[in-house]
């Protein structure tokens, strides 16, 4: 899966099919889609997912991660991961609590891996969560955002 490798052909494809969507949901111009499951998630992917291939190894990478996070939240309390048949779709769901610094949003996010992902994305979110209680935020991080 092209997801989770870095991959500049990869990151350009995303960057020119959906850059200017990118835009659109980071200055908030999409939040209608925030309304329903589908369009929500699609919401999801566009400020926690493409930024990350949009604009690697920068600080604006992490630019729609609050966003996200807030839907990812929303989409728990609506129900909307729970009545999600499909596993990939709810890994989807999580992915912005897996991008989190917050150490309790990790905490918080490790049973709704458990229960909605596969065992392997556990224990991606358990070693995301570790390094998060161990140096407070993610280190490869620290280059992008100038700390």
């Amino acid at each position: 899966m092209q997801w989770f490798r870095q991959d500049a052909h990869f990151d350009q494809k995303i960057q020119s099919r959906f850059g200017d969507a990118v835009e659109q949901a980071l200055t908030g111009n999409l939040l209608h889609w925030s309304d329903a499951p589908t369009s929500a998630l699609a919401l999801v992917l566009l400020l926690d997912q493409f930024p990350r291939n949009i604009w690697r190894n920068t600080a604006r990478a992490f630019s729609g991660d609050a966003q996200a996070l807030d839907l990812s939240i929303r989409a728990e309390q609506q129900g909307w991961i729970a009545s999600e048949p499909r596993r990939p779709r709810r890994q989807f769901w999580l992915m912005p609590r897996l991008h989190s610094e917050d150490l309790s949003v990790q905490t918080q996010a490790l049973p709704l891996f458990e229960r909605w992902t596969d065992p392997r994305t556990l224990a991606v979110a358990q070693r995301h969560r570790s390094t998060i209680a161990i140096h407070g935020r993610f280190p490869h991080r620290d280059n992008a955002l100038g700390r």
